[in-house]
């Protein structure tokens, strides 16, 4: 599988990523076996970037990812983690964590982005996972904590990476307003944008992608089948759109593209999973996995072809946005120029796929 690498950093990632979310028992339990199945087999399909947090599963997914590739060679793949919630012993368990993960709740959540913080995190992370670094850390969901994460939390990281202990830094959320602004004021190189660039929604072309743009900095998108509706070739009423029921004429706007995919020769998931690599700041498409057919299934997707000509149609048609960019990052930019005159950037159906 092809790599792309995260603009003036060292740190390559395939195409293809894996979300670890869900294999901290996402809203229902994910055996054990069906986890590192999950791995085994992203890892088969050439997949060598992963994702995960201390929020997944109260550090669950980090315990499993680390296990499932621990007899792996360290410098083959590529791994991912966030800080701003740190996790500490809880006081008042209740039996099951309430945060969407179906796990004891032992531990909790607590925020933090402070030095302090983000360096006990990433320890407490490496400690888990059993590796000896990491390769990108991200804040994650700063959304309440701006000043004290461009503050304290990203310098700190800046620190780290400008010392080589991580190779690059940035932001996830599910908005995309403030991760424009950490691209913007901050020394974050990427950031995980989460449903915000979408078949159905690309209001990141109003902020974070020029501002990737400009800075000649990378995007990571997940979320791309915003939380269902887009993961099916044929949307149907009672699927989720941005974790909640999908209103009516979302659901007709998803058939619609989905009639235009078939008369292209391809399908809604597959071009809900390309759509991103239309702008050449995308480096890469991560999706939550929970087993082997998840994997397998997603992976062909995303090997299969998408005609070019298909978003030609769909802008003709008034179903994406008329400034989508004709050419795409993933496939065949990584020459193009980016306006400061550097190169640009190249390049799951739940919350969960990353958040």
């Amino acid at each position: 599988m092809q790599r792309r690498k995260i603009h003036h950093t060292s740190v390559e990632l395939t195409e293809l990523g894996f979300g670890a979310s869900v294999i901290g028992n996402l809203y229902r339990t994910t055996p054990a076996a069906d986890a590192t199945a999950a791995i085994d087999a992203a890892w088969d399909a050439g997949i060598r970037y992963f994702d995960t947090a201390p929020h997944y599963g109260l550090g669950l997914s980090e315990h499993r990812l680390g296990a499932a590739l621990r007899d792996r060679p360290r410098n083959e793949y590529v791994v991912s983690s966030k800080v701003g919630r740190l996790l500490v012993p809880n006081e008042h368990p209740q039996g099951i964590d309430a945060e969407g993960f179906v796990v004891r709740d032992d531990l909790r959540r607590q925020w933090d982005f402070s030095r302090d913080g983000v360096l006990r995190s990433i320890e407490a992370t490496l400690e888990r996972t059993g590796l000896d670094h990491l390769d990108i850390v991200y804040l994650h969901d700063p959304d309440n904590h701006w000043q004290q994460a461009a503050d304290e939390a990203m310098p700190t990281l800046a620190d780290l990476r400008d010392q080589g202990i991580v190779g690059a830094i940035g932001a996830g959320m599910n908005q995309s307003a403030m991760l424009a602004r950490f691209l913007h004021e901050t020394a974050a190189d990427v950031v995980m944008l989460a449903g915000r660039y979408t078949l159905l929604d690309q209001s990141a072309l109003d902020d974070v992608m020029p501002a990737a743009q400009r800075h000649g900095k990378s995007v990571v998108a997940v979320g791309v089948f915003n939380s269902g509706l887009l993961s099916r070739e044929w949307p149907a009423e009672g699927m989720k759109y941005d974790y909640q029921d999908a209103p009516p004429e979302l659901v007709a706007r998803a058939r619609a593209i989905a009639e235009v995919c078939k008369g292209h020769g391809t399908t809604l998931p597959a071009a809900a999973i390309a759509f991103p690599t239309t702008h050449p700041s995308t480096v890469n498409i991560t999706l939550g996995m929970r087993d082997r057919s998840q994997v397998t299934r997603n992976a062909e997707l995303q090997r299969s072809a998408v005609p070019p000509d298909l978003w030609d149609d769909l802008r003709c048609q008034g179903l994406i946005r008329p400034d989508v960019p004709t050419t795409s990052g993933i496939q065949g930019t990584a020459d193009r120029p980016a306006p400061d005159g550097r190169p640009a950037a190249l390049g799951d159906g739940t919350r969960g796929a990353s958040f």
